[in-house]
């Protein structure tokens, strides 16, 4: 009779399952993009930061509040689209999508449903932060005054927006593909301008920062902070976009939802 020992490790089993994990990588693309996505985001990011400094170490001094009213603001962009997405991923992790849809629910109600547990979760999260910085910073970001409620505003309808979109696209591809809910938000941050003007920008990602609400909401922060002035120009233009981003929101996630119903994904939600 063959005898096993404990202590040797089985090459053979080590292979099959290293075997196993490269099929599903090879065989899901978001994984493969997840791999080479956080290392180049943070590059560009941090080059951009490095890049403003060094011209700018003074603006910097002068102006001790800008990274932190970026920090707490660029949060609740994250928060509020994390908000959307892990809420309805929890149903599909626990696959009631199936049970939910058997009742009356209807998906424009399940959508409305994520967006309010995103605000509740968002001001939760932000605003018990904004609150220890307060006594471990002496700074306050409720200091920034009624310009702070209409960036929060919209900031937190981008984040809907693209909450919205990664739900649909999840529904659509599986499991596979939730680790959209944070590729997705991190890809606009290095052009939002969350640390750093605009400016900074090379000529042609300005124009593509030009066409995100969140790049004009932390030009508006900055030239509260530091200028002391309100730029009502900069919050038109992201309210404008951001009401075109919404709408584009709740249509992806309805025509992924309809495309989910006729395949019959709603009750075999896999990866």
């Amino acid at each position: 009779m063959r005898q096993h020992t404990g202590f040797l490790p089985s090459l053979r089993r080590i292979y099959a399952l290293i075997l196993r994990h490269t099929y599903l990588l090879r065989s899901s693309g978001p994984r493969i993009l997840e791999l080479m996505y956080w290392p180049t985001v943070q590059m560009i990011l941090w080059g951009f930061i490095t890049l403003f400094l060094v011209n700018h170490s003074s603006w910097i001094a002068q102006a001790s509040g800008v990274l932190l009213s970026g920090v707490l603001l660029w949060d609740v962009l994250f928060r509020s689209q994390l908000g959307v997405s892990l809420v309805f991923m929890e149903e599909m992790w626990s696959r009631n999508l199936g049970h939910l849809f058997v009742s009356p629910l209807r998906p424009t109600e399940l959508a409305c449903a994520l967006l309010s547990m995103s605000l509740i979760r968002t001001l939760i999260g932000v605003g018990g932060a904004a609150l220890i910085a307060i006594p471990m910073f002496h700074f306050s970001v409720f200091s920034l005054g009624l310009p702070l409620l209409a960036f929060f505003v919209n900031l937190i309808i981008m984040g809907w927006s693209i909450g919205l979109l990664v739900s649909g696209i999840v529904l659509r591809y599986g499991l596979g593909a939730e680790s959209m809910a944070w590729i997705a938000i991190f890809a606009v941050q290095p052009v939002s301008g969350v640390y750093y003007p605009i400016d900074t920008l090379p000529d042609w990602l300005q124009y593509v920062a030009a066409i995100l609400p969140s790049s004009h909401v932390f030009e508006g922060m900055r030239a509260v902070v530091v200028d002391h002035t309100f730029r009502a120009d900069l919050l038109l233009k992201a309210a404008g976009l951001n009401v075109i981003y919404l709408a584009a929101g709740f249509f992806s996630f309805l025509a992924f939802f309809n495309i989910a119903r006729v395949r019959g994904q709603l009750l075999h939600v896999g990866e």
